[in-house]
């Protein structure tokens, strides 16, 4: 055990799929747990999603790095035994099946916790385990649709937008981890685990619950500062941020705008945003005039909040990200390329080569756990000419 590696010696069985729950258990195998993923001869549905490269997606490399991978027909009972077993010397077990689908299987809390009383039980389910949509099916975009995300989420066109970025799956496995942390702490002093139920509707409204507050009170978003927003130039978009009012005279002076600022109303923020569509329409017709680059070294030079709009090629790429080392470039099997995978902040950088840096294929592993657990080379033989591992 080590700061860099605090859950050295626990094993994790990772039962889950997609990217919440195997989320979770990546942050395990980065901090030093041996944690195994059980996937259906098929694989994981997240290695099937967007860009398919050998056995991996974008979703499989992020959420399953440093994990031994076993396949099983959890249909048979032999690959039942085998899952059992392993469970038997787990520490952790994790799962992210609709309400009632673990029990059908043989895997609820309450026969697992008979077999191993100190497991900590950990369910990801979409919307939780009782209530009207226990048992609707829910992904990421489900949620930011649910939640008010997507209310929320309008531009300057008034439209209301869902994002691909997957916020609400990302942080319900951080809020799994960091529950599952203080349970795993507090287990020192009991001789009995715990079952942490988490949803990602909850992560969904705990992520959000600055925004959430302000508008359960305040009704529909509305602008706070003016001009703020992002504006489109010759070449690109710049997003612009001016909220004190001496920073709006500063702006006004840097771009030469004498007969904006001769207009004493927008001397303060309630008159900005009082007459906020008219500036913004002001300032539209100034940025497109500029490129991006040129007019933000103008607005930094003088200190004044700007960023170009970048892409994530331009984030990889851009000297700051590598200056304080964002992303590891990673070989993974199936691509001919590295990957810029983020490291994970507050934990050490991944290291090309290194089993914690690779994610695994389907399967790889099988052989090597169930050698672990006493299996013999043709007992193994016979499990996959049954179909019972791959």
């Amino acid at each position: 055990m080590s700061f860099e590696r605090p859950y050295e010696g626990l094993k994790v069985v990772d039962l889950s799929q997609g990217l919440a729950g195997p989320y979770c258990g990546m942050l395990m195998a980065q901090q030093g747990a041996d944690v195994i993923k059980i996937e259906p001869q098929g694989g994981d549905w997240a290695r099937l999603i967007g860009g398919v490269f050998g056995d991996h997606t974008a979703y499989s490399i992020v959420a399953n790095m440093g994990k031994r991978a076993i396949s099983l027909n959890l249909k048979q009972d032999d690959a039942k035994t085998i899952t059992d077993k392993l469970i038997a010397e787990a520490d952790v077990f994790i799962e992210g099946y609709r309400p009632g689908v673990a029990e059908r299987l043989g895997f609820g809390y309450d026969r697992l916790s008979e077999m191993n009383p100190g497991l900590i039980y950990v369910s990801i389910s979409g919307f939780g385990n009782s209530g009207p949509l226990r048992d609707k099916p829910a992904m990421d975009p489900m949620l930011q649709a649910f939640s008010g995300f997507v209310h929320e989420n309008t531009g300057m066109d008034g439209i209301a937008h869902h994002t691909p970025v997957s916020y609400f799956d990302m942080a319900t496995g951080l809020y799994a981890s960091q529950s599952l942390a203080g349970a795993l702490y507090a287990r020192r002093d009991h001789a009995k685990g715990r079952k942490i139920e988490i949803s990602l509707m909850e992560g969904a409204g705990a992520i959000q619950a600055v925004r959430l507050l302000s508008g359960f009170r305040g009704g529909a978003r509305k602008a706070s500062t003016a001009p703020s927003g992002t504006f489109q130039t010759q070449d690109g978009y710049i997003q612009i941020n001016i909220v004190r009012d001496p920073e709006f005279a500063t702006f006004c002076d840097v771009l030469n705008l004498d007969d904006l600022w001769a207009e004493t109303k927008f001397h303060t923020i309630a008159g900005r945003l009082e007459n906020i569509e008219y500036l913004n329409d002001y300032v539209r017709a100034i940025t497109k005039t500029w490129d991006a680059d040129a007019l933000s070294e103008v607005l930094t030079k003088v200190g004044l909040q700007n960023i170009v709009v970048q892409s994530y090629r331009d984030f990889v790429e851009h000297p700051q990200a590598k200056e304080i080392g964002v992303f590891s470039w990673l070989d993974q099997a199936g691509s001919d390329d590295p990957w810029p995978v983020p490291n994970i902040p507050g934990m050490p950088e991944f290291t090309v080569g290194d089993v914690l840096a690779q994610s695994p294929e389907i399967g790889q592993h099988t052989r090597a756990v169930l050698t672990e657990l006493n299996y013999t080379d043709p007992e193994i033989d016979r499990l996959i000419a049954d179909g019972i591992v791959a």
